[in-house]
């Protein structure tokens, strides 16, 4: 009987990862146009597709980044310092487009709007040393909690201990890797629901009104991130690989960017990047490491964002900025954007920090940080969705720079 039902559903079945989800995309939009109380009620796929990327997503880095370098080998190349240089050059590149965007298109915000709550970070020493007290944080509780930066220091920590371990105990720890990514590889495999829950959950409840208030702004924060996954990060991947950029471009945006998109984690989005690494033959011992870091500290969508909602609360109360003041925004930006954890909207709560290097009160600030709020529903899945496929696209640039393989 369960082949009998299952038959109308095979050559769905059979499509790839990407087509599946643009028809859950699809199937979710024509949910809420017909029925939005129903669309309201398949949202629940929505929160439990999220809900298992999540939980395994924590133990899957701590196994992978501990069995890669465990069984790590002398003098076979892991290009992470290659990684870590493209990350940063890219989220720098990314909030001076955003500067620019903001003076070429100055856009006044209407600071009428009640007060978010939260408790933004103070300034980037702040940052940093909770960045630092992150790193000896319980194993137990980082895995509980998601703290992604005390996770990968203690797998880091214990895979470089265990390189001396005798053969049996390596084999095991591989054995674990293989039975976590076996559970990932389950767990996405329910994606195409899992968005279908998340496109009828989010357009229901939010909808496209509340965006038209704040067009101009939204639109420059897009249309920043759209140049930068467009045109600066395919032109940095040239300059690395002195090869064109737009077939490895292409694939991360349709292999990552999709999913992050609707996820709007870069945590959550991490074993879906795992996997695509896996299809485009990268090095293990690197992408094991440089996904989950880059979940962490590579950032160009939060540094566009701080940017650009500052630069515009600044237009609207008038106060001048100068180009090269503008420029340390932009290492504030790309500061800040790197003690950002791969959650929803984590970027907005770190805009009255860049706020204070004009003088913007407080209240004023978090004033900014609701209308954030209000557009986030397209603004920080756009941002996570960038954040996300640039990990991938620059450890695929890294590798393929120093083994000249091809896409």
């Amino acid at each position: 009987m369960f082949s009998t039902l299952a038959a109308p559903l095979r050559p769905l079945l059979r499509l790839s990862l990407v087509p599946q989800i643009a028809i859950g995309i699809l199937c979710g939009i024509i949910l809420v146009v017909i029925s939005p109380k129903a669309a309201l009620s398949v949202a629940l796929l929505g929160d439990i597709f999220i809900s298992a990327l999540k939980a395994v997503a924590p133990i899957l880095v701590f196994v992978l980044v501990m069995a890669a370098i465990a069984n790590h080998q002398k003098g076979q190349p892991t290009h992470i310092r290659s990684v870590l240089v493209l990350y940063l050059i890219g989220t720098l590149v990314a909030a001076l487009v955003a500067v620019i965007a903001s003076f070429a298109f100055p856009t006044t915000l209407s600071l009428d709007v009640s007060q978010a709550s939260g408790n933004p970070p103070g300034g980037v020493i702040e940052i940093l040393k909770n960045l630092l007290l992150s790193v000896v944080y319980n194993p137990v509780s980082a895995l509980m909690e998601g703290n992604f930066v005390a996770i990968l220091a203690w797998a880091v920590g214990l895979g470089i201990m265990l390189r001396n371990a005798n053969d049996t105990t390596r084999k095991l720890i591989n054995d674990l890797s293989d039975a976590v990514s076996g559970i990932v590889r389950f767990v996405i495999r329910f994606a195409p629901l899992g968005i279908f829950g998340l496109v009828a959950g989010t357009l229901a409840t939010s909808g496209m009104g509340a965006l038209l208030e704040y067009a101009q702004l939204l639109g420059i924060i897009v249309g920043c991130m759209l140049f930068v996954a467009l045109v600066t990060n395919p032109l940095i991947v040239f300059l690395t690989t002195r090869r064109n950029p737009y077939p490895l471009v292409f694939t991360c945006l349709r292999g990552s960017a999709i999913t992050a998109f609707f996820t709007r984690s870069s945590a959550a989005n991490i074993p879906i990047n795992l996997e695509l690494c896996k299809r485009l033959n990268l090095h293990a011992d690197t992408y094991s490491i440089s996904i989950p870091l880059g979940a962490t500290i590579n950032m160009s969508g939060a540094a566009i964002t701080i940017t650009v909602i500052t630069l515009a609360a600044a237009h609207t109360l008038g106060i001048s900025v100068d180009f090269a003041t503008a420029l340390l925004l932009c290492i504030v930006s790309a500061l800040a954007a790197c003690g950002v954890s791969g959650v929803a909207g984590g970027s907005l709560l770190l805009i009255p920090m860049a706020a204070a290097l004009f003088g913007i009160d407080a209240d004023v600030a978090m004033q900014v940080v609701a209308i954030g709020f209000v557009i986030s529903v397209v603004q920080d899945s756009t941002e996570t969705a960038l954040n996300s496929s640039t990990d991938v696209l620059f450890t695929a640039a890294a590798c393929r720079a120093k083994d000249g393989n091809k896409v």
